[in-house]
């Protein structure tokens, strides 16, 4: 199943459930009104489905499967937000080992040094970082570049939902935990990064602007995606291929992920957690960087294409240097 959030007619978000071969989408709460009012609170929205577990899940597909004519939405008619427009949080991990042996060649190449070599402490554990969940956009939505950078960059992730409450989950466990996956593009502030990294707390500026984590275009249920690690990977900007890869590549999987991320703590449904970008699935570990008026289209196998388009707006105040916050002014 595909859930979707989108904007219909009146303007107000709808939870949808898509199927791309007739190109339409269910409204499923208009659905249920008309033929299960009892699933009605659980067709509210993402969350409210996530939260009620299976039973809303089976609710969901027979609405979908029996859905009245005024449900039916025309794909092309309906404007596509985020499908879980705010996550309960966002964790994003490290879990592509190629994209860090890249980065550091290309960090090489741009100073005239050795490459850096990878932390072994990065192969015991899938490190990661805590993003804002406020800040999610879905595809087809502009990603406005952040005044206080010279240097925006793409990231080709996958993501999963997680579906089920849980702490020190098992590996053997975890995918039982997982709702469905969605395509993450965890744009970043590549200056404002170098900075942030001298102070060895993990990224803040560098992640946290408006716009700065796009999914979707939807959630792809888990019995959908069949093996998440098994899934071809694609990064295209202005429709020329720049990289990809497959998930299989991945040193840490989704298993060890929600086993380490959930010791000692609870991961709740809705939450979200990316696997970090695949080899070559970003500009700086190509030597290439995104302009104003790109468009970067990722797309992963089984999931679909997640479209954003790069727009700048300039402000009439100057900007910082490279990286750098405004200085604070007293009043």
């Amino acid at each position: 199943m595909k859930i979707a959030t989108f904007l219909h007619n009146d303007g107000t978000p709808r939870l949808g459930a898509v199927d791309t071969s007739r190109s339409t989408i269910t409204d499923l709460a208009l659905a249920a009104e008309i033929r299960a009012p009892e699933a009605m609170g659980y067709m509210r929205d993402a969350l409210a489905l996530i939260d009620g577990g299976e039973e809303a899940l089976r609710m969901a597909r027979a609405l979908e499967a029996a859905a009245p004519e005024e449900a039916l939405v025309p794909l092309a008619s309906a404007r596509l937000l985020a499908p879980l427009p705010v996550p309960r949080s966002i964790r994003d991990c490290l879990v592509f080992e190629q994209h860090l042996i890249n980065y550091n060649a290309q960090r090489a190449k741009e100073t005239g040094q050795e490459p850096a070599t990878i932390s072994p402490d990065w192969y015991k554990r899938p490190f990661y970082y805590k993003g804002n969940r406020f800040s999610v956009v879905g595809t087809e939505a502009d990603i406005v570049w952040p005044d206080y950078s010279n240097n925006i960059d793409f990231e080709l992730e996958i993501a999963c939902i997680i579906g089920r409450k849980g702490s020190d989950i098992r590996p053997e466990d975890a995918l039982a935990h997982i709702f469905g996956f969605t395509i993450f593009n965890d744009f970043s502030a590549r200056d404002t990064q170098a900075v942030e990294k001298r102070m060895g707390m993990g990224s803040s500026k560098a992640k946290d602007f408006d716009t700065g984590n796009a999914i979707g275009p939807w959630i792809v249920t888990t019995d959908e995606i069949g093996d998440p690690h098994r899934l071809r990977m694609e990064a295209r900007i202005n429709g020329e291929r720049w990289g990809g890869g497959n998930t299989s590549e991945m040193y840490h999987s989704f298993r060890d992920m929600i086993s380490f991320i959930s010791r000692s703590e609870t991961l709740h449904p809705g939450e979200l957690i990316g696997s970090g970008t695949v080899g070559t699935g970003c500009g700086i570990e190509l030597g290439r960087s995104l302009s104003p008026g790109d468009t970067v289209e990722l797309e992963i196998e089984k999931i679909g294409i997640l479209r954003n388009r790069i727009t700048r707006r300039h402000s009439g105040s100057g900007s910082a240097a490279p990286g750098t916050p405004e200085p604070h002014r007293n009043r």
